[in-house]
């Protein structure tokens, strides 16, 4: 916040501004999350130990009709809502929206936004106090990116911008040529920042969590770019084309050689495919997951745009003729980084090869993104700012790499565990049942079509799953003692072996007698605190 601060004040100085003395980075993050029926809960050793289901069939209803979003709120969420508030008011976190969130039985709260040091304590401590009153309650308050597949993830939108300690956001565009051109800097610095740091910010939202959520239901794709609406993008394309702009209104604006056209603010229309969307004032990163610290994001948003205006200030203190400088810097920052703008749907496919033509990077999983946290263009960005030591930045990194082997090698022992102890005896013993049914029907000259069908499939199904479950558990004593060797092989090896294990035991699921199969299930979890 130091280093972004000073670099700032110096732009603003070339603006005329005296009278600023500090710029904050200023930060509000929504938290999404969801709530379970506490004794359903318990009945689930895989929510207990992981926070997530490693089993679990698509239910007959998710979000498909799109009726939970911001519907009425439940009276017991209703009740536990007031709760959290008043338990976040008594410690200055001013909680402010509480709504219903796509999914069935997700909800988010955000509170007013506030400087970015207050903003990443008031956040951790909204997690621990959603787990307490949820259980004062008789619910649980599930935080992982990802607890029920097929349906919305839950994610933390980190909202960030810079204002100064006179109270001017920089991220507001203004009404007047001059207002604009400052505004048109910082934004350049902006995306400038996020171009060139791509691989660091999509590093800092890695998680074996998060891995299940970008990409899908609303979370935004591993490809950063930066949705910036119609209006500005055209305003951008103007700079950067020499050519007039066209505002809603009609109006014809040329660009000129010392003024910035009156720039409209962004209607909020935020395209919810996008990783980094400006809406308005600032910028909403929207890949964090719902279990992160908001602080390793932000230590980078601050990081990298003290970097950038650092360098901008070097540049234009230097000018002797101000505005056509500023201008020049403008127009050829916004070229070099136009790749990184993208309003688009970040889910089509084709977007995906056209980044990969633009050079962007696609970090789709933790074991891809990691490395950027130890390459020498990102450690020089933390180093220089004296915000981490060398030794500082491979302690982090070396701390995500065994989370990460730490976090699967968890997940596959607790899904031995559930299919071994559970699941197995209980579709074995269902399969018994069939087939001692079909041994009677058959025996008195009765039709048993069902109960052969059935016999068979579960028979079938029991043994892949029990082949599945042989090699999850023998490729789980094989990972290797180095660090990033294990990484990748639990990512490589362990997880396609748990995704096998979960296809078949889901398929038994849906054939199994709802009073035969040992835990419940999503139609349950999801919709009982209804």
């Amino acid at each position: 916040m130091d280093a972004v601060s000073k670099a700032a004040v110096r732009i603003l100085r070339l603006f005329g501004n005296e009278t600023a003395r500090r710029v904050i980075a200023q930060v509000g993050s929504e938290q999404e999350y969801f709530l379970v029926d506490k004794e359903l809960y318990k009945q689930r050793e895989d929510l207990i130990m992981t926070g997530r289901t490693l089993m679990g069939a698509k239910p007959p209803r998710g979000q498909e009709l799109e009726d939970h979003y911001y519907g009425a709120i439940r009276p017991r969420v209703q009740a536990y809502m007031q709760d959290l508030d008043n338990e976040l008011w008594k410690l200055g976190v001013l909680s402010k929206t509480k709504h219903n969130e796509v999914a069935p039985a997700q909800h988010e709260m955000a509170p007013i936004y506030t400087d970015a040091n207050m903003a990443c304590d008031q956040n951790q401590i909204t997690m621990e106090i959603m787990k307490k009153v949820a259980d004062r309650h008789g619910l649980v308050c599930l935080l992982h990116e990802k607890p029920f597949a097929g349906v919305n993830g839950s994610g933390k939108h980190d909202n960030w911008s810079l204002s100064t300690d006179t109270g001017e956001n920089l991220f507001k565009p203004g009404s007047t040529p001059h207002e604009n051109a400052q505004f048109l800097l910082f934004l350049t610095a902006f995306i400038k920042g996020v171009d060139e740091y791509q691989d660091m910010l999509r590093a800092t939202v890695a998680t074996p969590g998060n891995d299940h959520r970008l990409g899908a239901q609303e979370a935004p794709p591993a490809v950063v770019s930066i949705f910036l609406g119609e209006e500005l993008s055209a305003v951008i394309n103007s700079i950067i084309d020499d050519t007039a702009y066209t505002n809603v209104g009609k109006r014809n604006l040329s660009i000129g050689v010392d003024t910035m056209p009156p720039i409209p603010m962004d209607n909020t229309d935020r395209n919810r495919t996008s990783p980094m969307a400006f809406t308005g004032n600032k910028f909403e990163f929207r890949m964090v997951g719902s279990s992160l610290s908001i602080s390793g994001p932000n230590i980078v948003l601050n990081t990298m745009m003290a970097e950038e205006l650092g360098k901008f200030a070097d540049e234009l203190e230097q000018s002797g003729h101000f505005h056509e400088d500023l201008n020049a810097l403008i127009r050829r920052e916004l070229t070099a980084h136009r790749r990184i703008i993208f309003d688009g749907n970040g889910y089509d496919e084709a977007w995906i090869e056209e980044a990969k033509r633009r050079g962007l990077c696609n970090n789709i999983s933790t074991v891809d993104a990691l490395p950027a946290y130890i390459t020498e263009k990102n450690i020089g960005l933390f180093t220089s700012h004296a915000i981490y030591t060398r030794d500082e930045v491979f302690a982090r990194y070396n701390i995500h790499v065994e989370n990460y082997t730490a976090t699967i090698s968890m997940e596959a022992r607790t899904m031995i565990d559930m299919l071994r102890k559970e699941i197995l005896p209980a579709v074995s013993r269902y399969g018994t049942a069939l087939c001692r049914g079909f041994e009677r029907r058959k025996a008195l000259g009765l039709p048993a079509r069902y109960e052969e069908t059935n016999a068979r499939n579960n028979c079938m199904l029991c043994d892949c799953l029990s082949d599945a479950c042989d090699k999850l558990e023998k490729d789980l004593r094989l990972i290797p003692a180095d660090s990033e060797e294990a990484m990748r092989y639990c990512h490589t090896v362990i997880v396609p072996d748990m995704n096998e294990c979960r296809s078949f035991a889901d398929e038994l699921e849906t054939m199994t007698a709802r009073d035969a199969w040992p835990i419940p299930v999503y139609s349950d979890l999801l919709f009982s605190e209804i």
